[in-house]
């Protein structure tokens, strides 16, 4: 059955977790039983001065606190969170350099490698200096093209030490779409790999490191590997070494920010034009990334965290907070099938993981493949699973518990780039239920609404957040009045965040969340926009028009997209190639559509601009909202019904 209970912590387990001991401690404030978490989030959403204040001591927080927690307003996008604090997430992350293992990074062509505390805090030492020595100050942005590894973490945490804005994207973006990125930011440096492996290929990174280098007219870039001899580039460029060379290790003069000074940009996926840039306080991801950590996943001290991720998606900012919670990260840059199914499993046994983090794509398919870790790993390590990106299949809970391991909780979690965070998640002192996330995170107000506001129980509707949390953005760069942050996530329900997603909350307080409500694009639980893609085949002269949408496929997304050809043009196998390889080569890969379709018509709304939601609700068979909103309505009955989307 949909709802049954799969796992359900022992008593010993409820009372070793981090968030039973918050519960305690704060007993005075809520009267709550600590596995009555119900009370406890009813307490963190109604009495936030309290809450927030309890949190900051709880986590260990170094920095001044000030006087007060909280300056609350009617407006959720002007309360102010620990107004009067100073602090420097890095500081933080670093806290206690000692001969403990910080991070062990792991590389596709199996090359393994590890660094102390103390040996991450010399290096962000000694990058802090270089940096300040080519003139980079507080406020500058710094950009990268990094892949997940020692490297890219110290160069994060460096950024975060001297109070610059940090901005980085997976070297597989290719040069369009790391440009149309990093470039809006201009930074004052680039960091970026000169290559890297990937099922055994290897990669030239030139390309982009040149295309972002010459149109954002970048100062300095540093390459963190010596760059192979084929590779051209077109920039004056150092390694690494030569930059750090001239600078020992020493203490590091910490940069303690206000509260709400920006850390870091992340980019949105790119709908309705060149991806968004998300400003993020650098204070507001380390409390609440803790709180997600620490209380929700139970991360401890010296506990061994891994999570499959790449730089340019909000996962790897929340993997490295893991630092803060002294736990050692395990990294991994590749492809997580090479040269086997088993690789990341087996990282598992080798490393003797803790908290294991992946996607939901990952998981269905080790299922696909058969691949029973139970009969073939350990996993005695194991507390935790987490698994994101997009909603895990009712089968693929089954899964775990049936071939990983029966006594590991399962927490499905959900945020997004938007808040760099988590809404939904893990509580490790209640039941794991099938299909289900299993509880709103502390703090946060969540709904599901209709469209006319209601708030529904036990039926999909939109998910809306009703207050302020630290992890809101400050806003976008470059959106000086705020208009288009505001229409980004205000614009459906007044002073309440609508993330985009159709979600179901259940009479026990889980949430199942059913797919997205808006046109952005989901293929493997990765985010991606539509204007990407339209960017790419609007330099294909045979194609006069295009829509992408995303179809629910075999329980992921896949990318279809619509053309509308010139006159006299046939879709044959070569143009289809055509579009795929230019899509490709200007996006990623995971913007090349599974499916590309010869259509006579585009639908459009009366002010011209085409209906992406209006086809993908076609191709699923749901009904049409707004009609009257489309211009030529009439052309959606050739949408209905194509073989070429059974198959």
């Amino acid at each position: 059955m949909a709802n049954d209970i799969l796992w359900t912590p022992s008593k010993t387990r409820q009372q070793n977790a981090n968030l039973w001991a918050f519960a305690e401690k704060t007993k005075a404030l809520h009267n709550c039983a600590p596995d009555d978490y119900d009370g406890l989030l009813r307490f963190s959403i109604d009495q936030p001065q309290a809450f927030y204040s309890s949190l900051w001591d709880e986590l260990g927080i170094i920095g001044e606190k000030g006087e007060r927690t909280l300056i609350e307003n009617d407006d959720i996008r002007k309360v102010r969170f620990f107004p009067d604090a100073k602090l420097n997430y890095a500081e933080n992350a670093l806290k206690n350099a000692d001969d403990r293992i910080a991070i062990i990074g792991h590389r596709d062509d199996g090359t393994r490698r590890e660094i102390t505390r103390k040996g991450l805090y010399d290096l962000v030492s000694q990058l802090v200096q270089a940096m300040k020595a080519k003139g980079v100050k507080k406020g500058d942005r710094v950009g990268a093209i990094v892949t997940n590894d020692i490297e890219a973490i110290a160069l994060y945490l460096a950024s975060a030490a001297m109070g610059t804005i940090w901005a980085s994207c997976s070297p597989d973006f290719g040069p369009e779409g790391a440009t149309d990125r990093l470039a809006q930011i201009e930074p004052k440096i680039l960091f970026a790999v000169p290559h890297y492996n990937y099922a055994g290929k290897h990669i030239n990174v030139a390309p982009s490191i040149n295309a972002v280098a010459k149109e954002a007219k970048i100062e300095h870039v540093v390459l963190l590997d010596t760059p192979k001899p084929d590779a051209h580039y077109e920039i004056a460029h150092q390694t690494l070494d030569e930059f750090i060379a001239p600078f020992a290790p020493s203490e590091i003069e910490f940069e303690r920010m206000d509260f709400d000074a920006p850390m870091v940009i992340l980019f949105s996926s790119g709908t309705t034009g060149k991806p968004k840039c998300i400003m993020h306080r650098g204070a507001g991801l380390l409390i609440q990334h803790l709180k997600e950590l620490v209380l929700h996943s139970d991360v401890k001290p010296n506990d061994n965290f891994f999570y499959f991720t790449t730089c340019g998606w909000m996962m790897w900012n929340w993997l490295v907070t893991g630092l803060a919670a002294e736990a050692t990260l395990i990294t991994f840059d590749g492809n997580p099938f090479y040269p086997k199914a088993p690789r990341l499993l087996d990282l598992i046994d080798q490393e003797q993981i803790d908290i294991f983090g992946t996607s939901a794509k990952y998981i269905d398919a080790l299922n696909n493949l058969n691949v029973k870790p139970r009969e073939t790993h350990s996993l005695a390590s194991l507390r935790a699973i987490l698994s994101t990106g997009s909603p895990l299949l009712p089968e693929n809970f089954d899964y775990i518990y049936r071939d990983w391991k029966d006594d590991v909780q399962l927490a499905s979690i959900s945020g997004g780039t938007d808040i760099c965070g988590c809404f939904m998640g893990g509580v490790p002192t209640k039941p794991v239920y099938r299909s289900e996330l299993q509880g709103a995170q502390l703090g946060l107000d969540l709904a599901i609404l209709d469209d006319d506001g209601n708030e529904l129980i036990n039926q999909p509707g939109e998910f809306v957040c009703r207050n302020a949390h630290m992890s809101m953005p400050i806003g976008f760069w470059g959106d000086e009045d705020g208009e288009k942050y505001r229409s980004a996530y205000f614009d459906k329900f007044d002073n309440m965040w609508a993330h985009g997603d159709f979600v179901e909350k259940t009479d026990h307080g889980g949430y199942i969340i059913h797919g997205r409500s808006d046109a952005t694009l989901n293929p493997g639980g990765v985010r991606i926009g539509t204007a990407e893609i339209y960017r790419q085949v609007e330099t294909i002269d045979q194609i006069e028009e295009a829509i992408a949408v995303g179809q629910d496929w075999q329980g992921d997304q896949r990318v279809i997209l619509f053309v509308r050809l010139q006159d006299g043009v046939v879709l044959n196998e070569d143009l289809i190639k055509l579009v795929k390889t230019r899509i490709r080569t200007g996006a990623t890969p995971r913007h090349v559509p599974a499916k590309v379709i010869a259509v006579a018509d585009i639908p459009r709304t009366r002010s011209g601009k085409i209906s992406e939601i209006a086809v993908r609700d076609v191709i699923h068979g749901r009904k049409i909202k707004n009609t009257t909103a489309l211009a030529n309505v009439e052309c959606l009955d050739a949408y209905k019904d194509l073989a070429e989307l059974k198959e």
